[in-house]
């Protein structure tokens, strides 16, 4: 879905494949075929935007292979779809049974992280559409925070340096611009802008910056504005924007019945009180745990909010909420003036497969229809801060 900003820039907004399993060509075509384009045609859109997820041996086959890189835009196109942005998040199996952890491997200290994520930009290159101003690929922010030492934040380094220089080969040997974007996630290495300040600043901003993912900043507990200021003032661009929200818990000792509903086998629920605002060290355990199940044993006190994604337009049954007012004073934050403030959004709920069985789609069909009507509230939060859809576009 395409939508125009006030100073005329386009705003490409799609939904994240990594919700569902595939891992090889033949599987993310059938993918495409099951949801991809039900969703599409469920909005009723001529084109739907994609944040494709590509596993790492997909990507490398794709990046050796130019012919099947021709053969898969040529499928997006003839469904109607495009692609501008790429989540190199996980690298693999990301519907396993059992992920938990194992998401933050390879990290940016090995060599394996980098081929991966040169392999999405050069794939990227050839999926874009003629007209996109660049392409983006969201990845994670560097690594676990543990262990971390001198020797793996040089190695951290080396490895930062030679993606931007891998990038800069990739424009010059096919004329299209890739960034990457670091995405903040509790219990990282760079967890609130006020790390990533610290940490990324000294990188090459030209080609690298931030994955703005809204759950994450919820649960850090930011004012959505001072976040994004604290960006700019560190010549961080915002390069990619994930739109989510997290779960919200007032009062967790009233919602425990309800809380332990949201714990599952699949995802780390990395859980934050808010205490850790503005602290120097927001997994601090007074006020945070790397599991639900783990916060709910300790008791945090005062308010949660948990990396758990919730559907944007179905909130969690009450006493708990969704943290989509962050989200809404995010987006203003970021569209309201003049300016766009980033081009590529992707509404990334991955998590349908594990919600609370009772609002768990049964079936392919409900899956699409949740997925629709996710993007259906993305774009309506969209044209209310007076961007326009492709359909009020002139011609």
């Amino acid at each position: 879905m395409r939508l125009r900003h006030a100073d005329g820039s386009t705003v490409h907004l799609g939904y994240c494949t990594n919700v569902h399993p595939a891992e090889d060509l033949p599987g993310i075509l059938a993918q495409l075929d099951t949801y991809a384009v039900a969703v599409r045609r469920r909005l009723d859109a001529d084109l739907l935007g994609l944040g494709l997820w590509l596993a790492a041996p997909a990507a490398a086959a794709l990046a050796a292979d130019p012919a099947a890189r021709r053969r898969l835009r040529h499928e997006l196109t003839v469904r109607g779809l495009e692609v501008v942005t790429l989540n190199g998040f996980p690298y693999a199996a990301f519907q396993a049974p059992v992920v938990k952890g194992a998401v933050y491997q390879p990290d940016w200290t090995t060599p394996a992280r980098l081929a991966y994520t040169l392999d999405l930009a050069r794939v990227l290159a050839d999926l874009l559409p003629d007209d996109a101003a660049r392409g983006s690929v969201s990845t994670l922010p560097v690594a676990w925070r543990t262990p971390w030492d001198a020797g793996r934040a040089e190695s951290a380094r080396r490895m930062l340096d030679a993606l931007a220089a891998g990038l800069a080969d990739v424009q010059r040997d096919t004329g299209r611009v890739v960034r990457v974007g670091f995405e903040p996630e509790p219990g990282c290495l760079v967890e609130s802008t006020g790390q990533a300040r610290a940490v990324l600043s000294a990188m090459d901003t030209e080609r690298l910056g931030i994955c703005l993912d809204l759950a994450h900043l919820a649960c850090a507990w930011e004012a959505p504005a001072d976040a994004l200021a604290r960006l700019r003032d560190a010549g961080l661009p915002v390069v990619k924007v994930q739109v989510s929200a997290a779960v919200e818990a007032s009062d967790p000792a009233a919602a425990t019945g309800a809380l332990r509903r949201f714990v599952e086998p699949r995802f780390l629920h990395q859980t934050r009180a808010a205490g850790c605002a503005g602290a120097t060290d927001p997994a601090d355990p007074a006020y945070a745990a790397d599991d639900l199940d783990a916060a709910l044993d300790a008791r945090l006190p005062g308010a949660w909010r948990v990396h758990y994604h919730v559907p944007l337009h179905d909130p969690p049954e009450p006493p708990l909420r969704s943290t989509v007012p962050v989200l809404r004073a995010a987006l203003t934050a970021l569209f309201a003036g003049p300016a766009a403030g980033c081009d590529h959004l992707d509404v990334e709920t991955y998590t349908w497969g594990v919600l609370p069985a009772a609002r768990r789609p049964r079936g392919d069909a409900e899956l699409a229809a949740g997925i629709a009507a996710e993007l259906a509230f993305a774009c309506d939060e969209l044209t209310g801060l007076g961007l326009a859809t492709a359909a009020e576009m002139p011609s």
